[in-house]
């Protein structure tokens, strides 16, 4: 019997390869650019699986054109490039890959919270470029982080790790959710504020909500209007959630201190973006889960994912 079909729209280890070849004929994008749009609509004609990145986007189009499709293994925990309802439709599995990158997320997120708060970025270019020619006491001086209050948006398993390490650095810690988390709460001693009054008493201000209808630009003028002159902006969650030209302003009238940025709207971010012209911006490439270790175990949750299904078992974490 002929065995069914998987694509794999990036390039994995041999290890992840070798668990999908168990059940399936495998086959693999190993470019490091995502594949180009009519040439994964032409690759998933015939495939059982994908093996999909948040650079691909699923919908009706796709599905569509994807009649033997079973199952789509997102290799992330947020899946806001796939359309769900149209996968319900077709009678096609989602899965994510949740647990395995909280830790990883949350180091990231509270790398990004100490590097802005602390101008760590901006101390490196200073030195790099030659300006370092005498001590000053006050020279590139940042804000406190031990004692300093964090607000965290959006109390989901990334949240309540950043929430411990936070605890760690003596930090009083608010948080906003649709749900009260009282396993957190006691483990950190996190308390439930309505969004108006985490953003007026935070001096940290870290986003972790998903991109959903109701999160779409949840940051805007007004909401960064209500933050303090000497607070930090960190988000770790999508591009979506924030309206950047509202932050723009909100940093150049200096209503807010800093941002850290992990996120864009458009990914990879144009380079003339004019958040990244600020020098009190630091901004990555979406990085929140790249570790080593991390990586590997999402491609094999979302193998393991796809050998459930085409074997005839439950998925370890379908949505």
């Amino acid at each position: 019997m002929k065995k069914p079909q998987v694509f794999v729209t990036r390039k994995l280890t041999d290890e992840v390869i070798a668990m999908l070849e168990t059940v399936a004929s495998v086959e693999q994008w190993t470019e490091e650019y995502p594949i180009p749009r009519e040439l994964l609509l032409d690759r998933v004609e015939h495939v059982d699986a994908v093996l999909t990145m948040l650079t691909e986007r699923v919908d009706e189009e796709l599905l569509t054109k994807a009649k033997n499709l079973r199952i789509v293994a997102n290799m992330a925990v947020g899946y806001d490039n796939i359309d769900l309802a149209a996968c319900k439709r077709h009678g096609v599995v989602v899965t994510n890959t949740p647990d395995v990158l909280t830790e990883a997320t949350a180091d990231l997120a509270f790398a990004l919270l100490m590097a802005t708060g602390r101008r760590v970025t901006e101390a490196n270019r200073f030195l790099l470029n030659g300006e370092w020619t005498s001590w000053s006491p006050m020279l590139l001086a940042g804000q406190n982080v031990y004692g300093a209050t964090l607000g965290i948006i959006g109390m989901g398993r990334i949240g309540e790790a950043v929430a411990r390490r936070a605890r760690g650095f003596g930090m009083r810690i608010l948080y906003h959710n649709r749900n009260r988390k009282h396993q957190a709460e006691e483990e950190t001693g996190a308390l439930l504020v309505g969004l108006e009054t985490l953003l007026q008493e935070s001096d940290y201000v870290v986003l972790l909500t998903p991109l959903t209808d109701e999160t779409r630009l949840l940051m805007g003028d007004r909401e960064f209007s209500l933050m303090k002159e000497t607070s930090v902006f960190i988000n770790v969650s999508r591009g979506g959630t924030v309206d950047e030209a509202a932050l723009y302003r909100a940093l150049v009238e200096k209503k807010i201190w800093a941002a850290g940025l992990d996120v864009f709207q458009i990914e990879p971010v144009p380079p003339d973006n004019p958040l990244l012209s600020l020098p009190n911006v630091v901004a990555l490439p979406h990085i929140g889960s790249a570790t080593l270790q991390t990586r590997v175990e999402m491609a094999k949750l979302a193998a393991a994912n796809i050998v459930a299904v085409l074997s005839e078992k439950e998925p370890l974490s379908a949505l």
